[in-house]
């Protein structure tokens, strides 16, 4: 089920979902995220998923696990916030988020129908594109457009296209 965009309503502003990872590609998604919101006067929204996985294991530690991992991804998304502010003088929204990254992704995409686009980085590695874009692409389906923006590409080069 597609839901209703809600961002070109009057009293609504697009949105520009970006993901936030300890990717070397995660800053080139921020920055185009955030430019093309300060571009159309709209918003971005700095998403970080922590994955569940990691503590199920770890039943008495579960706790203390959790919340090591919120303080780490708080900090990741912290950085990213003040590389937005200080780069391109916009202020974003964060959204720390707990579960699978397909899942919590569309998730966040539901819950904030001003949400427009998704904004992805594609690493340059010879590994692949990236861990996320690797892991998203064929296999998760967003009721949104989604760009993919380039490792490769300077700050400049992603001013001029945004």
């Amino acid at each position: 089920m597609v839901s209703t965009r809600l961002s070109r309503l009057e009293g609504h502003r697009r949105k520009f979902l970006a993901i936030v990872d300890e990717t070397p590609e995660c800053q080139r998604a921020t920055h185009y995220a955030a430019s093309r919101a300060r571009n159309s006067n709209g918003a971005v929204v700095l998403l970080y998923v922590i994955p569940t996985g990691d503590f199920r294991e770890w039943l008495g530690v579960e706790e203390i696990m959790r919340a090591e991992a919120r303080e780490e991804a708080e900090a990741i998304v912290a950085k990213a916030a003040q590389t937005v502010r200080e780069s391109l003088g916009i202020e974003p929204e964060i959204v720390i988020r707990e579960g699978s990254a397909a899942d919590q992704i569309n998730a966040q995409i539901e819950e904030d129908r001003d949400i427009a686009i998704l904004v992805l980085a594609a690493g340059s590695a010879k590994e692949g594109p990236g861990p996320l874009v690797s892991s998203l692409a064929g296999r998760a389906a967003f009721p949104i457009p989604v760009t993919v923006i380039p490792e490769t590409l300077t700050d400049e080069e992603i001013d001029a296209l945004s």
